[in-house]
């Protein structure tokens, strides 16, 4: 075969190639897309300011003792570099008001939500999924991470994005509902008078959205792959632990 000839025969191989690097260009891009698309339809369809302002009491109570917690465990000083992955409405961060500010989010609607209620604030806003940010590595004295893993479709790559984010002397403080309990004392309060007065309400936090669903202790064994536990505490408290708590110090 001519030198010409060996040319022209792989052509068609480089084109092949390119053709495909476009298809999973493309197929990456849907999937991108696809995330985005669902966290649009939970922010639009599960209106964040109403669910800590107007949602029933005994919710408005569950997550102030959420809150409470994180900014205890947080204990940020006014010189701290704070990211919140998954901020939402921005409503955790609101508690953060001297530090300096990263939400990220992969949703428009959220971070829009989020602009509105932390203004005065020094805040940076990133769209995107945190693990494909290409963020700075050790930047972050603290990372929070709440109500926010149940929702992904690979939370120990988020787990260890976190991991390499923070400072050697940072700690990240992250939260999961313990859904098989929650979803148990839902089924037993759908029967009951006042499952009948709050109806569609009893499903007010988006719990329809979770692709996972742990309890505390297999939370805990995933986190432990990349974390070391240093503190573990329940919302509203240890007899009803709905909303497991964990401080945590990367593995090094």
């Amino acid at each position: 075969m001519s030198e010409r000839a060996a040319v022209r025969a792989k052509r068609p191989t480089k084109q092949v190639s390119l053709k495909m690097e476009h298809i999973a260009g493309n197929a990456k891009a849907s999937v991108e897309s696809e995330v985005e698309r669902v966290n649009d339809k939970l922010a639009r369809e599960h209106n964040i300011d109403d669910y800590y302002a107007r949602s029933p009491l005994v919710v408005r109570w569950i997550e102030q003792q959420r809150l409470r917690i994180i900014r205890e465990m947080v204990a940020a000083d006014p010189d701290h570099r704070i990211l919140e992955v998954g901020s939402g409405g921005g409503h955790v961060l609101q508690m953060f008001k001297r530090a300096k500010l990263t939400a990220v989010d992969v949703s428009e609607v959220f971070l829009d939500k989020a602009r509105a209620n932390l203004v005065g604030y020094d805040v940076e806003y990133i769209k995107g999924e945190i693990d494909k940010l290409g963020l700075p590595a050790g930047q972050f004295d603290r990372i929070i991470c709440t109500e926010v893993l149940e929702h992904t479709k690979d939370p120990e790559a988020i787990l260890k994005e976190i991991a390499r984010l923070l400072k050697p002397s940072g700690r990240a403080v992250i939260t999961v509902p313990n859904d098989p309990l929650i979803n148990g004392l839902k089924s037993v309060v759908k029967h009951t008078p006042v499952g009948w007065v709050m109806r569609g309400r009893i499903e007010w936090g988006g719990d329809i959205f979770h692709i996972h669903v742990w309890k505390p202790a297999e939370f805990r064994a995933i986190l432990e792959r990349y974390f070391d536990v240093e503190e573990q505490r329940c919302a509203p408290n240890d007899l009803l632990p709905l909303r497991p708590c964990f401080l945590c110090r990367a593995k090094r």
